[in-house]
């Protein structure tokens, strides 16, 4: 399957981020619009209570499951949002490294931010994540 999704990267902006600033996916790319992957297990149980890294790992795992039912994979994802409920910065961190890690290479555009509450009981992690795939 061909890639789709073109990173951005600007000299003029700083190289501290640890993502591409933009991307870009031509005109007849399809577009997967995932919903947020949390940190559940397939009986619906949050894992890893109290462990950012651990429930990024969880919901990195489900992305990578809903994408590849919709043909896709971590390589086509365009952008991600990483929703971590702290204030610390040093959690959000924790989440971070995880998600990046599993990109590798491919340093999507991406936003990190802390969030008073997500929606599962004792759920600290969600990522919500769009991807452009080319079919054949």
């Amino acid at each position: 399957m061909p890639r789709s999704v073109t990173l951005i990267r600007s000299a003029a902006l700083s190289d501290v981020a640890e993502y591409a600033y933009a991307a870009t996916a031509p005109a007849d790319a399809r577009l997967v619009f995932l919903a947020g992957a949390c940190p559940l297990d397939e009986d619906g149980a949050t894992v890893a209570v109290g462990d950012h890294a651990g429930q990024a790992a969880q919901c990195v795992a489900n992305m990578t499951t809903a994408l590849a039912e919709a043909g896709a994979t971590l390589k086509d994802v365009i952008s991600t949002r990483v929703l971590v409920a702290s204030t610390r910065q040093e959690d959000l961190v924790a989440a971070w490294t995880v998600v990046r890690d599993a990109f590798g290479e491919h340093d999507v555009p991406s936003t990190l931010m802390g969030v008073t509450v997500l929606g599962y009981t004792d759920q600290l992690v969600e990522i919500e994540a769009v991807a452009a795939v080319l079919d054949d």
